[in-house]
């Protein structure tokens, strides 16, 4: 070889030495993720060497890797122009289609690389993100699995496993399809022991699916990691809030809020933090959560958990008002907010604002899609608008040889979330057997009730009741018109006037006695678990007789799953004319008693579960100036739910308090009771 071309190689393969030498520092920074620095190097080479494509593609990869995504396509697409068979080309370009979110041209284009080399294992990893980014999760644990076969035991690729099979579990438990959604996260647990991400995406199905055992064991398992208790600890409490035991919940929380000093992950100091004031709140220790929250309000103004946290706090002390406004503040500052939009509708639907609270809800379901907590809010405000028919048939009898059957059947038709039709239908057959006395009624009515204002409902209903005697029949008009207002937080006054029939028994139904009823009721709540109801009604009737009646009950709420609550009733009677042989008319009656009270209601209770309710007292009761005599009072009710639309209850009461005799008077009711919804949802609603 001529000496000249000798030394031409020779300098070009030293020069080829030395500029990939001076190359190898822009590879470094961009294998260690200093792309802002790889991204001026190479410009610095592209100036000089504008044409060199290892240059260019490693520029094109800085850009792209700092978010200029459109940028980094333009770059590869300029490439894969220049060589459209380069493999290195080919691969940066699909990867800049993931990077620009631009999954459906990049899931195109890996099919065709596949075809091309199906032994890629950058190809099958990238098309195995694509499909998971495009939530075709089975056919993307198909190809990462191909891609492990090229190079087993990957953590590139194994990490994109345990990601595609949590985002499989999550896309079934959104479509509550929590089995399936358990069977693959455990499926993950297997190929991935303990992993953190797995068992507390596998805590929250069961929170979800209300399987909280099982969620309490997760979190213990993820409490035997030191390093991740305090994360642990935050999931147990709320699992004791939500099994009811508030007292252990704020226990445990306490324990992880002592804790922070030693934590340094500050997502995980505020979720703490979090809890905590939640656990405070659920206590209703109201005042020591109001001083944390005005704490962290002070230092970080402004910021969306601490809104929320105080947006709670006002919802559980009954501002709802005040709730609304941070909820508003915090969906300024994110519109797809979660708790904004959820908890917005929830106080919107408390201070009745019903079309709003249904915007709210449907608004969180446009940014989480099929979101449970969501989704169970809009069913829960469906069923107070969808119309229903409710039947009671029931058997009464007393030791004053009365009897009667009866049968009440009532529906109502919502129209708007402002407007519903009411009807009413009754029959009742009553007889004696030693006054020899027997009648029969029928009670028809019609009405409306109508919401004037979001705090004002005005009921009303007008009909007829026809009456058949011994010696009398006959036809009376009856009327119930009555306003519901919530004046304040925590209080809310019905006022009214309603007449009706005497039709207690046989006797009374054949005098035609008309009862006028002017009447008020009121009821307190409180922020601390007590409460007063007070009643009153003014009667006038056409036998020229006047009633007047005050009814007044202290309670405490002791429990809240199950309501369990516990009081004092006073009950105060008065009749301008004393007509004993007749009916219960004394001069002055006062009656007192103890009472507590056991319920499962029927609007929380879940299709193919139980419902019940339990009431139990006993006092004394003083009749003019006699004596006191003891009283019992015992009511009870079990029932089941089949569906959302239908259910059914048995229910029974029988006491001994004066009614219809001076003394040795004794009651009994047993009766069944079905309700039926007549549409899956309001009528009114697409």
């Amino acid at each position: 070889m001529p000496f000249k071309k000798l030394l031409l190689l020779l300098v070009l393969s030293v020069s080829t030495f030395i500029y990939a030498q001076d190359m190898q520092e822009g590879f470094t920074y961009l294998e260690t993720g200093k792309y802002p620095k790889a991204e001026t190097f190479f410009e610095t080479i592209l100036k000089e060497y504008p044409d060199n494509k290892t240059a260019k593609l490693c520029y094109g990869r800085a850009v792209g890797l700092q978010g200029a995504s459109e940028k980094a396509v333009t770059i590869f697409t300029d490439l894969l122009k220049l060589y459209p068979n380069d493999f290195e080309i080919k691969l940066n370009y699909a990867e800049s289609l993931l990077w620009d979110k631009n999954y459906t041209d990049a899931k195109t284009f890996y099919e065709r690389f596949i075809k091309e080399n199906d032994q890629s294992f950058p190809a099958l990893l990238g098309y195995a993100n694509t499909l998971s980014n495009l939530k075709i999760y089975d056919e993307a644990l198909i190809y990462v699995n191909k891609a492990l076969e090229v190079l087993p035991g990957n953590p590139n690729a194994l990490n994109s496993k345990k990601y595609i099979y949590l985002g499989y579990a999550y896309q079934n438990q959104q479509a509550q399809n929590y089995e399936e959604a358990e069977r693959l996260l455990k499926e993950n647990l297997s190929l991935f022991k303990d992993d953190k991400d797995t068992l507390l995406n596998l805590a929250n199905l069961y929170l979800i699916a209300g399987e909280f055992d099982k969620a309490e064991t997760t979190y213990n398992t993820i409490a035997n990691n030191p390093v991740n208790k305090t994360m642990a600890l935050n999931g147990l409490a709320l699992v004791k809030h939500l099994k009811g035991k508030e007292k252990d919940a704020l226990t445990i929380s306490k324990k992880a809020y002592n804790s922070i000093s030693t934590l340094n992950d500050k997502l995980l100091i505020q979720q703490t933090k979090e809890r905590y004031i939640q656990a405070l709140i659920w206590n209703n220790k109201y005042k020591d959560a109001q001083v944390l929250i005005d704490d962290l309000n002070e230092s970080q103004p402004n910021e969306n958990w601490i809104l929320a946290l105080r947006a709670t706090l006002n919802i559980y002390k009954s501002d709802f008002k005040k709730s609304v406004i941070d909820y508003n503040r915090i969906l300024q500052n994110d519109s797809s907010s979660f708790d904004g939009n959820l908890g917005k509708a929830n106080a919107l639907k408390a201070i009745g604002y019903y079309d709003d609270a249904y915007q709210s809800a449907e608004n969180t379901l446009t940014f989480y899609d099929k979101q449970k907590d969501a989704t169970n809010f809009i069913k829960t405000l469906n069923t107070s608008f969808t119309p229903f028919w409710e039947t009671k048939v029931s058997y009464s009898f007393d030791n004053g040889d009365n009897k009667a059957f009866a049968i009440q059947t009532k529906i109502e038709f919502p129209t708007s979330t402002k407007f519903k039709w009411l009807a009413n239908y009754g029959y009742r057959t009553t007889s004696n057997k030693v006054t020899v006395n027997d009648a029969t009624s029928n009670d028809f009515s019609l009405g409306l009730a109508y919401q004037l204002l979001p705090n004002i409902t005005f009921k009303g209903t007008a009909g007829v009741t026809s009456a058949k005697a011994n010696t009398s029949d006959y036809t009376q008009l009856v009327t119930d018109l009555a306003l519901n207002i919530k004046p304040f937080k925590l209080q809310v006054l019905d006022i009214g006037y309603k007449s009706e029939i005497q039709s207690f028994n046989a006797e009374l139904i054949d005098r035609e006695i008309v009862m006028n009823n002017l009447y008020a009721n009121y009821n307190l709540s409180t922020n601390f678990n007590l409460g007063w109801f007070t009643q009153y009604f003014h009667t006038w009737q056409n036998d020229e007789n006047t009633r007047n009646l005050l009814f007044t009950s202290l309670y405490y709420n002791i429990l809240s799953k199950p309501a369990l609550k516990a009081g004092l009733n006073y009950q105060y009677i008065t009749f301008k004319n004393q007509v004993p042989t007749i009916y219960f008319s004394p001069e002055k009656y006062n009656a007192a008693e103890i009472f507590i009270n056991l319920i499962k209601d029927e609007v929380i209770t879940k299709p193919n579960e139980w419902f019940y309710e339990l009431t139990a007292a006993t006092g004394l009761q003083y009749i003019e100036d006699d004596s006191s005599q003891s009283t019992y009072r015992i009511q009870g009710k079990l029932g089941y739910k089949f569906t959302d639309r239908a259910l059914l209850n048995l229910y029974g009461t029988r006491s001994n308090i004066a009614s219809a005799t001076a003394a040795g008077f004794t009651f009994n009711e047993i009766g069944l009771r079905f309700k039926w919804y007549l549409c899956g949802k309001p009528v009114f609603r697409e």
